[in-house]
This record gives C-alpha cells, sequence and structure tokens, in this order.
C-alpha cells in the first residue's frame, strides 16, 4: 500500500456515525425532536435540571444512612483508576517519515487557520507554516480571513502573492458561527486528508507535520493533540501557573490515551483525519468549545485521539487575572455543554468500557464535584457531620 494511502477504518459493523445521528445544521430533522436537546434555550433548562439532580443528589447522601460508604466505595473505585492512570507506561512515538521518500508517497495535509484581527502575528505563523519540512507540493495552508477590521485582510493577499501553498478566504461580516462557521465554510474547499488546525498567535518547529503525521498509520486514530507551552512563560505569576497546568494536562493526557481512555483536543495544534471530521458532522457552530465538543463527537463516534509530547506548539498565555478568568468560564461552560448536548448518545454506551470508566471518572472529577461542594457544605453544617467531599 502506498505510504500516502493512509488507512481507514472499515465502518461496516460499526454503529451509525455521530454525523447521522446529529446534523449540525439542523438537528431537528434527526428525530431527537426534543426541545431540551439542542439549542442555547434547551441548554439553560437541561443545565437547571443537572444541577437540581446533582444538588438532590448531594443532600440525600447525607440523610440515606449509607450514603458515607457510598461515597467511600466510589473514592476507592476512583483512586484506583487514577493510580492505574499515574503508573501505566506512556506509548513510544512512531519514527518521524523519511525526509528521502518520494513526494508522492507522503499524505497531503491541510493546515487551517482561522484569523479575526490578527495583523501583529499572523505573518510570522504564515512564514512558519510555508516553511516547514514537507514537500510544498504535499500540503497547503488557508488562512481564514473572520470579517477583520485591521490590516489582516490585506497583509493576507500580500503574504499569498509570496507563497504558492497559501490560501485565503475573507469571510463578509456577519458571516456568523465564530471559528467553527469559519473552518466550516473552508472545508468544502480544501484537499488535505489530514487537517491541522492552529491558532494566529501560534509557533511550531519545522518537522512538526513529520512527527506528527505517523501517528496517523493507526487506523483507529481519528486526530491527534500536539503538546501546548506558553511561549511567554517568564511574562508574571500568571503566565508560568499556565505552564505548570499545560504541563500536568500534558502529563494526564499521555497517561489516560495509554491506559485506553479518552484523549482531548485542546484547539490549537490539532490534527484531525478528514474522514472522521466529516463523519462527525464538521465543527459545531453551536458550540462555544468547538476543541471539546469534537472530542466527545470523535469518540462516540468509535475514533481515537493520540497524543503528540515532543515537539509541542507555543502559543501567548494570558497574562492578567480577568482575562484568565473569562478563559477558564468559557472552557467551563463548553465543557458541560458538551454533556447536555450529548448525554443521550453517551448513556446508550457509544464508548468503549475502558474510555466509559475513565470519562466517568474524570467527569466526576471536573464537573460533579464542583457544583455539588455547595450543599455540601450546608448540609454539613446542618447536621454538625463532615462533608461528604471529605471522603473524595
Amino acid at each position: 500500500m502506498p505510504k500516502n494511502s493512509w488507512p481507514e477504518k472499515n465502518f461496516s459493523n460499526e454503529p451509525d456515525s455521530i454525523g447521522s445521528w446529529l446534523s449540525l445544521s439542523d438537528l431537528m430533522e434527526t428525530g431527537l425532536d426534543d426541545e431540551l436537546y439542542q439549542g442555547i434555550e434547551g441548554r439553560r433548562r437541561k443545565a437547571a435540571v443537572a444541577l437540581v439532580m446533582v444538588w438532590s443528589g448531594t443532600i440525600a447522601l447525607h440523610l440515606f444512612s449509607g450514603g458515607y460508604w457510598l461515597v467511600f466505595g466510589m473514592t476507592t473505585l476512583m483512586g484506583v483508576h487514577f493510580l492505574r492512570v499515574l503508573l501505566v507506561r506512556p506509548l513510544d512515538p512512531p519514527e518521524p517519515l523519511a525526509v528521502n521518500a518520494p513526494e508522492a508517497d507522503w499524505p497531503y495535509v491541510s493546515l487551517l487557520v482561522a484569523a479575526k484581527n490578527e495583523a501583529a502575528v499572523i505573518a510570522t505563523l504564515i512564514k512558519t507554516l510555508c516553511n516547514l519540512d514537507y514537500p510544498t507540493s504535499r500540503y497547503e495552508v488557508w488562512i481564514i480571513d473572520d470579517a477583520s477590521t485591521d490590516q489582516t485582510p490585506a497583509l493576507l493577499d500580500q503574504l499569498a502573492q509570496q507563497y504558492e501553498q497559501l490560501k485565503v478566504l475573507h469571510r463578509p461580516p456577519g458571516a456568523g458561527g465564530g471559528k467553527s462557521g469559519a473552518l466550516n465554510q473552508v472545508l468544502p474547499l480544501i484537499q488535505g486528508e489530514i487537517i491541522g488546525v492552529f491558532d494566529a498567535d501560534a509557533q511550531v518547529s519545522q518537522d512538526l507535520l513529520c512527527r506528527v503525521l505517523p501517528l496517523f498509520q493507526r487506523e483507529q486514530v481519528g486526530a491527534v493533540q500536539v503538546r501546548k507551552v506558553i511561549a511567554n512563560v517568564n511574562t508574571n505569576f500568571w503566565t508560568r501557573g499556565q505552564m505548570v497546568e499545560m504541563v500536568f494536562d500534558a502529563l494526564m493526557q499521555q497517561q489516560r490515551i495509554a491506559l485506553g481512555g479518552i484523549g482531548e483536543l485542546r484547539g490549537n495544534g490539532q490534527f484531525i483525519r478528514r474522514t472522521a471530521l466529516v463523519r462527525c458532522g464538521g465543527w459545531n457552530e453551536q458550540t462555544i468549545t468547538d476543541d471539546l465538543d469534537l472530542t466527545l463527537r470523535l469518540h462516540l463516534d468509535q475514533w481515537d485521539i493520540d497524543f503528540l509530547a515532543f515537539p509541542a506548539v507555543q502559543e501567548e498565555g494570558v497574562t492578567r487575572a480577568s482575562a484568565l478568568w473569562h478563559q477558564r468560564n468559557r472552557w467551563a461552560e463548553g465543557g458541560y455543554q458538551r454533556y447536555l448536548d450529548y448525554w443521550r448518545l453517551l448513556i446508550r454506551n457509544r464508548l468503549r468500557p475502558r474510555k466509559t470508566l475513565d470519562l466517568v471518572v474524570f467527569w466526576i472529577t471536573q464537573y460533579l464535584l464542583p457544583p455539588a461542594a455547595l450543599p455540601d457544605f450546608v448540609m454539613a453544617i446542618a447536621r454538625n457531620r463532615p462533608p461528604v467531599c471529605c471522603y473524595l
């Protein structure tokens, strides 16, 4: 088989694709016509129902005589899983692509950047992406100008004259869909078997494609996330904290994937197999975190997400506390949204057992415990007993 014929999954015995369940352009046509299923209004109602269930369940644990034992048992299972995650041996990365291979044997790659008012940084990224250690005839760079009002459009048109693999798409004002809408609009125009997505402030190494593409030789892999690092780490306390956070996130990504758990996309530096993306219905224009949303849809469609530790992609960290607060609020809201949108598919157990266990454990840690903390402490004070969260 030629090297550029990257293996695709055999879907003959797989369940229906997630895209057939969820048409992102019109979900009502799928037959899942419950008004609570999709949309901002529906999400708010579902979030309210979920919050009531969490609070009621937390209160019930205080009133139920065996509540503490139930929490203790759950804590034990979670502890065993976390111990397995920490002790598993990370997977060895495959060898990079050989630079002396014939050009026809290299997979065709499309690199996408959605840019809005990025005149200060976009030229540097374009210069880097157009000079990668990869045959220029085997990859293309698409910059989607999302109705910029600064010098970005003129700068992009000028740079398109300098680099043959650079292509520019200008979106008109009011096009809608945000970053997801921009990426979806260019999707029918690109040629790549593998699609890479970067932020406008990204900094990448020249051998990135040679390192990341071999991970797609395993047919189960639908996407790969490249490790992220903070370029301005020495700016202040907040950027150093984000760097520590990314180191921990990279460690957990590697370990969870090695154990057969959930790998996650992080937006900047993500690569997706075109077949997998199409089967999942493209990028969701109704979510505020397209990467987290696509993560869950890929896993529900029986794809794996792999992780590349070296080389990393650099990005600018947030330098102010207020901006960091708003960023994390958006991430948290987007993380909740995906469970509110796809809970029906999750309870139908479309994930494999290892992924289901991993998802449940980390969902409890990240999304269940924070909202349960308030009623837990109120009941602890009212009943003069330790909070049940002390057992978690």
